[in-house]
């Protein structure tokens, strides 16, 4: 403590407490001194001084929590994509220019410390960024709630590029220290795994079974804060780590077996090792599902503590406790928490069974059929056997209910079974979590009607009640305020500081959408975002893109689905005409890709080899250099997502109607002020509600025309005949053309396309070619495409996280506020 201040050093948030706390966290967290320290210490210092001010705050929202015995939501996840922490938190303390004045007046590049932070890749994409963003509003709403997950040593791995084709490293997230986590080694739950089981009768005469594991270990907790945006509530992210119960073994040592005497430490670390091993092998699966086990356990067992602190037995513990199932990875909890009731705690099946259905609640994420997890029933019962006789009796109980309902349907109660039959009979998680939730819900308008009408139909059929629809969201924090603080500046001059937390209050930037000098300066904003996105290609690819030029963005996880390959096709189509006709009048375009492929998807790692291809061909030719880019940024991340998503000018949402979830990408780019050019599909069908059609560009086949097409027996290869610049342009992807002379490279993509197409990409090339023209008109209007620019980020306040987590709390969690205040609760 510095005696010349009344402003303590470790809580103080002027620029001058800022200043003496990173000198104080120089010398005394990193013991460095000026001279020597990295920019890695320069970031440690920084994060540390600001950790400090969040862990005030942390402390008082438990304490104000456990005062009201408030009901707290759970969120239970196996990815949370945080992203960077620094900037967000400076953000959400209200510190920002408190800390740009400390580093100046310090010398130091704030910038530069940003830019040093590692990301934790704790996620896969879409499903782990929602969950982080979730997170972000519950704080800021004032929710109280945890977010329970695993602390993966190695997370989504990073990407590299090798003469075109993806190459998977390493994510070392965990390299050089996290300073924002806290290690709670006293928080260790046991977790088992394999064995067999034991009935046996207890004291009172009633019959139990006892688990007989083969293999102990535990799971230690690390917990992450999470600060809300403009208030004091900070709530938690609690992550495990996996350890053996004990991780050396010293007789082992002395008789020379040195691998023996770690193999237990080896073997329980391996389960938090690394995000989503491989699962085509079968070792990959066991894993996997071990990793599902492992959190979910130590997550309900830490619930369990929590509620025990202030009740004497588990009868309300659904009161005091809303968990969130974020896909069917959590959904072993169901059978978890009823073992836990059950075998260690002495309760009775119908009371535990009342609690497990009080507790959960699902989210579906998907309706790919090979997305909704199945697991051997021979791997499920060799690993957990118990939860295999659980989900059995829960089955038994199900359909003797079911049968009473629906006496003469046999095809329906098997559809609704826990336990697919077949060769290879296998656990149903999707419909396991709907049967052991109170309520289940999709993620956007479309795909909740998709669901309650074909993945649970059956199960909308029989409790249509509990079925909801909850449209995904993003935080306008990390992704306007944060990411574009020019467009942020520009929000905050016309529609006032109360935007970041309302953000209905864009709609005040309709009024100027016509005005013609906000229009230079709307355009001066994006230019700056165009050029800093420019800069990243540059130095990340070596390639020169034109800032004046449009810029097309798609980036996202490559699936075949989301058909980067039909934007591929359009490329090549305008490369073609360009050939055709060097006069052509055409706009200039810069295309950037961006998104990592599954490491054993071999047809999405085609694709991004396509897309190198053609790149190095269209980059190199003089005569089309003035008119078309194209570029794909290495290892999409948050990091470089902030990067991208402000440069848009047409994004690119463009997957088969009835596939997308809901999508969040889209989200962002609209926000920021890019136009869409997609299908009717996810979140895109109300994107475009809300931005007005005519701020839309849409094109493809409808749900409805895709399924009618589909069973009328589609016939890609006349298509492809018909049309000639569809038949041009995949010609011209096996010619060679692309690929040095080699006419096979490429041949399983284009003999997809042409015999097979699943996705229809064939069917609706001539509409998205043709759409594209029309987006192209448009951006030759730039007083037109401004106004359409600034409406779309005007009209997309609808889809802020914390409009989605205000539903979820009033129809799903029944959950209230409870705010804490630094000045109210010392």
């Amino acid at each position: 403590m510095h005696g010349s201040t009344d402003e303590r050093t470790r809580t103080g948030m002027s620029p001058e407490a800022l200043k003496r706390a990173f000198v104080d966290s120089m010398f005394f967290n990193q013991a460095r001194y000026w001279r020597v320290a990295t920019t890695h210490d320069l970031f440690m210092a920084a994060a540390y001084t600001v950790r400090d001010r969040m862990l005030e705050r942390w402390i008082r929202t438990a304490e104000a929590y456990r005062d009201v015995r408030a009901r707290t939501v759970c969120y239970l996840s196996a990815e949370f994509l945080l992203g960077p922490q620094l900037g967000n938190n400076l953000i959400n303390l209200g510190i920002v220019d408190s800390a740009r004045q400390g580093a100046r007046d310090l010398g130091i590049d704030l910038e530069a410390i940003f830019a040093e932070e590692p990301e934790p890749g704790l996620g896969n994409g879409g499903l782990g960024r929602l969950a982080a963003c979730y997170l972000d509003s519950l704080a800021t709403l004032s929710v109280p709630a945890i977010g329970y997950g695993i602390r993966y040593e190695h997370g989504i791995f990073d990407q590299s590029i090798d003469d075109g084709w993806q190459v998977e490293d390493c994510d070392l997230w965990l390299s050089h220290g996290n300073p924002w986590e806290i290690p709670r080694y006293h928080l260790r739950y046991p977790v088992q795994f394999g064995g067999h089981t034991e009935p046996y009768t207890d004291e009172h005469g009633r019959f139990r079974v006892r688990w007989v594991p083969r293999i102990d270990l535990y799971g230690i907790a690390y917990d992450t804060p999470i600060l809300g945006f403009g208030v004091d509530n900070t709530n938690l992210l609690r992550l495990w780590h996996a350890t053996a119960g004990r991780s050396f073994d010293l007789q082992a040592f002395h008789q020379g077996d040195y691998y023996g005497a770690v193999h237990a430490k080896v073997a329980a670390e391996n389960i938090t090792k690394v995000l989503y091993p491989n699962d085509e092998p079968e070792v990959g699966k066991e894993l996997r599902l071990k990793q599902q086990y492992f959190f979910v356990s130590c997550s309900l067992q830490d619930m369990i503590r929590l509620h025990l602190q202030d009740a004497e037995t588990l009868e309300d513990f659904h009161e005091k406790f809303s968990a969130q199932l974020n896909d069917t990875h959590p959904a072993i909890a169901v059978a978890e928490l009823m073992r836990l009731c059950v075998d260690e705690h002495g309760m009775d099946w119908e009371p535990a069974w009342d609690i497990t259905r009080q507790t959960f609640a699902y989210t579906n994420h998907t309706l790919l059929p090979e997305a909704l997890e199945t697991w051997p029933v021979d791997l499920f019962g060799r690993l957990l056997p118990r939860h295999l006789e659980i989900i059995y009796e829960i089955n038994r109980r199900f359909l003797d209910e079911l049968r009473i309902r629906f006496p003469f349907d046999p095809e329906r109660i098997e559809r609704m079974s826990l336990i697919a039959e077949g060769p290879v009979r296998r656990v149903r998680m999707a419909n396991l979590a709907t049967v052991g939730s109170f309520a289940v819900n999709g993620v956007a308008a479309m795909h909740s009607e998709l669901v309650k009408s074909t993945v649970l139909r059956d199960f909308h059929d029989l409790w249509p009640e509990r079925f909801h629809n909850v449209t995904n969201g993003v935080t306008p924090r990390r992704f306007i305020q944060l990411s574009n603080p020019d467009l942020c500046g520009l929000v905050t001059e016309v529609a006032g500081t109360g935007w970041a937390r309302d953000a209905d209050n864009l709609r005040r930037l309709e009024p100027h959408a016509r005005d013609a000098a906000f229009q230079e300066r709307w355009r001066a904003m994006k230019r700056a975002a165009k050029e800093r996105l420019g800069a990243r290609i540059q130095q990340t690819t070596g390639v020169l893109v034109d800032p004046l030029s449009m810029f097309d963005i798609q980036v996202k996880r490559f699936h075949e689905y989301k058909r980067q390959h039909l934007n591929l096709l359009h490329i090549v189509t305008l490369y073609e005409r360009i050939k055709q006709n060097p006069g052509l009048d055409m706009t200039p375009r810069t295309f950037v890709f961006g998104g990592k492929a599954a490491p054993g998807y071999f047809m999405a790692k085609l694709i991004i080899k396509a897309i190198h291809s053609v790149a190095e061909v269209i980059n190199r030719d003089p005569q089309v250099n003035g008119l078309l880019r194209v570029v794909f940024v290495p290892n999409f991340n948050v990091k470089n997502a902030e990067v991208i998503y402000p440069a848009a000018d047409l994004s690119e949402q463009i997957s088969t109607a009835g596939k997308e979830a809901s999508g969040t990408g889209n989200m962002k780019f609209s926000m920021n002020g890019a136009l869409t050019i997609g299908t009717l599909d996810g979140a895109n069908v109300e994107i475009r509600d809300a931005v007005g059609p005519e701020n839309f560009f849409l094109f493809g086949l409808t749900v409805e025309e895709v399924e009618r097409t589909l069973a009328e027996g589609y016939r890609p290869w006349e298509i492809y005949r018909e049309h000639t610049e569809l038949r041009t342009a995949i010609d011209l992807l096996h010619s060679g053309l692309f690929s040095h002379g080699d006419t096979d490279l490429f041949r399983p993509l284009t003999d997809s396309l042409i015999h097979h197409d699943p996705y229809l990409l064939l069917a609706d090339y001539q509409a998205y070619v043709e759409t594209q023209a029309q987006a192209e008109a448009r951006f030759r209007n730039p007083m037109d495409w401004t106004r359409m620019s600034i409406l779309n980020t005007a009209r997309m306040g609808h889809f802020s996280s914390d409009r989605a987590i205000r539903e979820y709390c009033e129809k799903i969690w029944r959950v209230q506020p409870v705010p804490v205040s630094l000045t109210t609760t010392r």
